[in-house]
């Protein structure tokens, strides 16, 4: 798959923005270990923050991309040859839709153990949880998310308090304990003491989650242009191009906005 893509710009942010994502990797440097300079970069307005990621926690960009059509178009592509541009038909069957819930890598820039579905149900985003943290089972995982209410279920935070081995009481979703509203469940599951835990950006501040820059390539890349038979061939299509991004263009992202304001 020739070609290149544009990495994603930054804007800048507030302090209190920062601290979010700077609590992402406060206690979680080590003298006593191999630093990988993975470098999530984060922009005040004065213009940089740099901060690292150790290898023994794996820190992960996590959203969902909904509602990814299996357009079959009408005819084939013509290819560009020389003194011709490449020619698509813009008539297309929807052959259906199918959900992915992808994890971008930070310190790797790689995409890891994505899920591709029909829904993207709590149970749904539970189970890719799971199954993410299954190719490290004992190991340090922080997940950053978006506000969205899946991402702060009770079957969440129940999954979390095994993984965890907490046996407290958890209490009844909408009255009491842990459970009893999305606020005490997103405090429970941002827990620093914890060995599985997330960390939620800003509203309105998406950018902020790197996958998204990740969903951008993929579309540009690869969805823009596609043309699929069905969704089994869309999800097959998928998997093969994020086995090509592993193996040929993944790297961190570093963005390189320096927080000067805009001339208009």
């Amino acid at each position: 798959m020739p070609g290149y893509y544009k990495k994603a710009s930054a804007l800048p942010i507030s302090v209190t923005q920062r601290a979010v994502l700077e609590e992402l990797v406060r206690r979680h440097t080590s003298q006593q270990h191999h630093v990988k300079r993975a470098s999530i970069i984060l922009h005040s307005s004065a213009g940089r923050s740099i901060t690292e990621v150790t290898e023994q926690v794996r820190v992960h960009s996590c959203d969902e991309k909904t509602g990814i059509q299996a357009k079959e178009r009408a005819k084939p592509t013509r290819p560009m040859k020389p003194g011709w541009v490449e020619y698509q038909e813009f008539e297309y069957k929807r052959q259906g839709t199918c959900c992915m819930i992808g994890n971008f890598e930070v310190a790797t820039g790689q995409v890891i153990a994505p899920t591709l579905s029909g829904t993207r149900t709590e149970e749904d985003f539970k189970m890719h949880i799971q199954q993410t943290c299954a190719q490290d089972p004992k190991g340090a995982w922080i997940f950053v998310v978006d506000q969205l209410n899946t991402h702060k279920s009770e079957a969440l935070v129940r999954w979390v308090a095994h993984v965890c081995d907490i046996q407290d009481d958890l209490g009844e979703k909408g009255k009491s304990g842990i459970l009893k509203s999305m606020q005490t469940r997103a405090d429970f599951l941002t827990d620093e003491a914890h060995r599985v835990r997330f960390v939620y950006i800003p509203k309105h501040a998406s950018w902020l989650n790197q996958i998204e820059c990740w969903f951008s390539i993929l579309v540009r890349r690869l969805l823009k242009r596609g043309s699929f038979t069905s969704v089994q061939d869309l999800q097959k299509s998928l998997l093969h191009f994020i086995d090509f991004f592993n193996k040929t263009m993944a790297k961190p992202f570093k963005w390189t906005y320096t927080g000067r304001p805009l001339n208009l």
